[in-house]
């Protein structure tokens, strides 16, 4: 298990991500856009958001950093764009913590299978932080 930083970006993660691979030395990273997603007849993908990145990630200093850029329409505030993330591969553990976090919390969205994870979710907990569920091991 691990608990990685996830940052999101107003339409300028693609910037950010070449910013800090050059700042931290790091190798190209894999980039994966909202464009790239399965398409779905109930949630059609607005033009503007096809070349924004979904997902990406970088090793800095040791630890795993992922980036994101928010979906169009979503609030953004600058400087609580960082949540946490939990990456396990014991789906127990990735059920447990994400009930006691919800306790007095706000659910983002419910632990479920999507196309990248076969179980993820997020949460906001009383105190206000976000976390984010995912069983595997992160990798893209």
């Amino acid at each position: 298990m691990a608990i990685e930083i996830y940052m999101n970006f107003n339409g300028n993660c693609r910037e950010a991500v070449e910013y800090y691979t050059e700042v931290f030395k790091t190798e190209e990273p894999k980039i994966m856009t909202f464009g790239e997603m399965p398409p779905s007849e109930e949630y059609p993908l607005p033009e503007e958001a096809k070349n924004l990145i979904m997902h990406t990630r970088l090793n800095m200093c040791g630890s795993v950093v992922m980036f994101s850029d928010i979906f169009p329409g979503m609030t953004f505030v600058q400087g609580t764009n960082i949540t946490l993330a939990i990456v396990s591969e014991d789906l127990g553990e990735i059920k447990s913590l994400f009930n006691q976090l919800k306790v007095d919390g706000t659910v983002g969205m419910e632990l479920q299978e999507t196309f990248w994870s076969k179980c993820y979710g997020s949460v906001k907990d009383k105190f206000g932080i976000e976390w984010q569920f995912n069983y595997g091991t992160g990798e893209m």
